[in-house]
C-alpha cells in the first residue's frame, strides 16, 4: 500500500491527495480520500452536478474472501483506497445480480451490516422514506440513473454478466436506463481478459466525453462470477471453481483496476462506489451458488472514496 501523501482539503476537512505511478506505469491516485463507515455522512447533494460519478460491482463477489484478501496485501490497488486498508462489511439488496442491480439503480446501495437506520446517499423523492436524510441526493424520476441524466450527466454502462448483453430481452432492462451501454462478448464470464477489455472501453469512454460534461460511468466487472478456475495458475475446468480461483480472479481484477480509476479520475475529481452485488457459495453448509440466502450471499465488501481530479493540487474541481 503507498502512504497518502498530501493534497488539497475537501468537503468537511477531507484531504484529497496527488496522483502518483504504479509499478505498471499507470498513473492512478496515491491514496484516495477514504469514507470510512465512523465519518460524518456526505452531502451527496453538493456532489451531484459538480464531480464524476463511477459504480463498479465485482459481481459476485464474496466479503471473506475480499477481506482476507486486502489483510494478506494481495489486492494493492484496490487497498490503497479502503479505510484502513480494509473494507466495510454490508448486506446486500439482493441475492443475485438482476434483484440487486434492480435495487442499486433504485438507490438502494448495499446496507452496513449493522442496525441503522442508515441515510443514504440517493433516493427517489416517496413519502414515508426512514433513509433520504438532508445530505441525500433526492430524484423525481423512477430510477437513479435517470435522475443523475435529469442532473445533466452522460449516463454509461459497461456491462459484465449476462443481464448486460442485450441479446434476449431480459438483458436489456438494466443496460436500457442508460444513455449509452456497451457489452462485448469479451466483457462476458467466459473470458479470461474480461477486465482488461472492460477498462479499455472504459478509457474509450472517458476520452471521448466532452470536458465539460459531466459522467456517471458505471461498470459491472463479472470476472469474479463463474467459471473464474481459468485465474488460478494450475487450476482445470474438470476440478471447476472453488473459493481460491474467486481469490485468483479478485487478484485479476486488482491488477487492472488501477487504470480504470486513472480514468474516471482524469477529468476533474470523482465519487468512486466500489462494492459487491451479492456473494456465492462454494460448498458452505452444502450450499453452492447464489440467489439463496446464506451468509456468504448477503454479506458484501463495500467502500466509497473520491479520486482527485487532474487539476487537484491548485484546488480545483
Amino acid at each position: 500500500m503507498h502512504p497518502a501523501p498530501p493534497g488539497r482539503t475537501g468537503p468537511a476537512g477531507m484531504t484529497e491527495p496527488t496522483l502518483a505511478t504504479d509499478a505498471a506505469g499507470a498513473v492512478e491516485p496515491a491514496g484516495s480520500t477514504v469514507l470510512a463507515a465512523t465519518a460524518p455522512p456526505i452531502d451527496m447533494r453538493s456532489i451531484v452536478g459538480t464531480d464524476d460519478l463511477l459504480l463498479v460491482t465485482l459481481d459476485t463477489l464474496r466479503f471473506d474472501v475480499a477481506e482476507e484478501l486486502a489483510a494478506a496485501g494481495r489486492i494493492p490497488h484496490l487497498a490503497r483506497h479502503l479505510p484502513g486498508g480494509r473494507w466495510e462489511r454490508r448486506h446486500a439488496p439482493g441475492s443475485f445480480t438482476f434483484a440487486s442491480h434492480q435495487a442499486i439503480f433504485a438507490g438502494f446501495l448495499p446496507t452496513p451490516a449493522a442496525p441503522g437506520p442508515h441515510p443514504r446517499l440517493f433516493a427517489a423523492r416517496f413519502a414515508g422514506s426512514e433513509t433520504t436524510a438532508d445530505g441525500t441526493f433526492v430524484y423525481d424520476t423512477p430510477d437513479l440513473v435517470s435522475g443523475l441524466a435529469g442532473a445533466g450527466y452522460r449516463t454509461v454502462c459497461i456491462g459484465g454478466v449476462g443481464f448486460f448483453n442485450r441479446q434476449a430481452p431480459l438483458g436489456t432492462v438494466l443496460p436500457g436506463m442508460f444513455q449509452e451501454s456497451h457489452w462485448e462478448p469479451e466483457f462476458a464470464v467466459a473470458s479470461p481478459t474480461s477486465f482488461e477489455a472492460q477498462v479499455a472501453r472504459a478509457e474509450e469512454v472517458v476520452a471521448a466525453l466532452p470536458a465539460d460534461r459531466r459522467l456517471f460511468l458505471f461498470v459491472n466487472v463479472s470476472a469474479l462470477h463463474q467459471p473464474n478456475w481459468f485465474h488460478l495458475p494450475g487450476a482445470t475446468r474438470e476440478a471447476g471453481d472453488s473459493r481460491e480461483t474467486h481469490a485468483a480472479a479478485l487478484e485479476y481484477v486488482d491488477r487492472h483496476i488501477g487504470r480504470l480509476f486513472a480514468a474516471a479520475g482524469s477529468r476533474r475529481r470523482c465519487l468512486a462506489i466500489v462494492c459487491s452485488d451479492h456473494g456465492t457459495a462454494y460448498g458452505d453448509d452444502g450450499y453452492t451458488g447464489h440467489r439463496l440466502g446464506h451468509e456468504v450471499v448477503w454479506t458484501v465488501p463495500y467502500a466509497q472514496f473520491f479520486l482527485p481530479g487532474p487539476d487537484a493540487s491548485e484546488g480545483a474541481r
